[in-house]
């Protein structure tokens, strides 16, 4: 896959003010994160060189140094982008949901949907942990994926007659969001992921329907006993 300059400019549209150069600029780091995204995907981060890329961008590694500090900053950008693009997925399916159990089928659906594909697959689930490092993945994935998790568990809790405070709602959605990461894995790494996929969805529509029971019926959150202190 080779792309010439002028192909490479028409990567991204023209902005209004940005002289030619900065429009090439833009272009060319588009180009090697296209280009970087589908060799990561197909051969995996150690497989794949930034001779591979540059070829594939048709771009110098000068170019590729212009933008990027080396292979594991680029492989932050394609991650940062397929968090962000399945983000996106997930905020679409939850809009114009009122009925908050909708919702959270629907937000689950389309997680589930998402870790089925290739490149999520790869590059986040597979690939993610190892080259950002624990703390880096973790950050980059709360700073996307919990947001939508955040605004599920509320419109869950709100269904019910629960006054909770801000830090136990984030207890909730974190509780959640670990299930939810955990179910992605399962999901990505399994033989079938369709009847993964599957199962998960049962396993956590069960889950939900016993919090709507519990709204509906008026049913008490138990207070939460802290230790005496000595």
């Amino acid at each position: 896959m080779t792309m010439s300059k002028s192909s490479v400019s028409k990567l991204v549209p023209r902005v209004p003010g940005a002289t030619r150069r900065q429009q090439y600029s833009a272009s060319t780091k588009r180009a090697l994160v296209d280009v970087a995204e589908e060799l990561f995907t197909e051969n995996g981060y150690a497989s794949t060189s930034l001779d591979s890329i540059v070829a594939g961008a048709d771009v110098t590694k000068g170019a590729l140094y212009h933008h990027f500090s080396g292979k594991q900053a680029l492989f932050e950008s394609v991650f940062e982008r397929v968090e962000d693009d399945a983000s996106r997925a997930i905020q679409d399916a939850l809009k114009g949901h009122r009925d908050p159990w909708e919702k959270a089928t629907a937000g689950l659906r389309a997680f589930l949907t998402v870790v089925q594909e290739a490149r999520y697959r790869r590059i986040v689930i597979q690939e993610g942990p190892a080259v950002l490092g624990y703390e880096r993945y973790r950050e980059q994935e709360e700073r996307s994926t919990f947001a939508n998790v955040l605004e599920i568990v509320r419109s869950v809790l709100e269904a019910g007659e629960w006054e909770l405070d801000e830090d136990l709602q984030q207890t909730f959605a974190r509780i959640f969001f670990g299930a939810m990461s955990s179910a992605g894995e399962s999901v990505s790494s399994a033989p079938d992921p369709i009847v993964a996929a599957a199962n998960v969805e049962t396993a956590i529509t069960f889950i939900l329907a016993g919090f709507r029971v519990l709204a509906e019926s008026g049913v008490e959150l138990p207070a939460s006993e802290l230790p005496e202190e000595v």
